[in-house]
């Protein structure tokens, strides 16, 4: 076999577009965006905390970084919903710092749309 240098195979590395950490961001900007153009209630505390309303009232959100009894479940985002059905259970969605607000935008999209439809 010919190992001389010129006949080397050629190390390629593609080229890979910068991707965004997968980590938690601490920002709310790409929910509250969201559910602002949606037009969603949003009022923030001086806590620095966000809670966020859909229209009809059956869906909160919120932004709880300055709120003691969530970071002790290790929570920051708390989503709830009222099924629209009289007999379905309102359920809790939480997610913890380290998950980003781009995937908690992502839900939301993906619960509005489907409570649109």
């Amino acid at each position: 076999m010919d190992t001389a240098e010129g006949n080397l195979p050629v190390l390629f590395r593609p080229v890979v577009a910068q991707r965004p950490s997968l980590a938690g961001d601490g920002s709310a900007e790409p929910v509250l965006s969201l559910l602002s153009e949606r037009g969603w209630a949003i009022v923030d505390t001086p806590q620095a905390n966000v809670h966020c309303t859909s229209p009809d009232g059956r869906v909160y959100g919120g932004w709880l970084p300055e709120d003691t009894s969530a970071w002790m479940r290790g929570i920051v985002w708390t989503v709830r919903a009222t099924p629209a059905e009289d007999d379905a259970e309102p359920w809790v969605q939480e997610f913890g710092p380290d998950v980003p607000s781009r995937a908690v935008a992502a839900f939301l999209e993906a619960l509005i749309s489907h409570v649109d439809r």
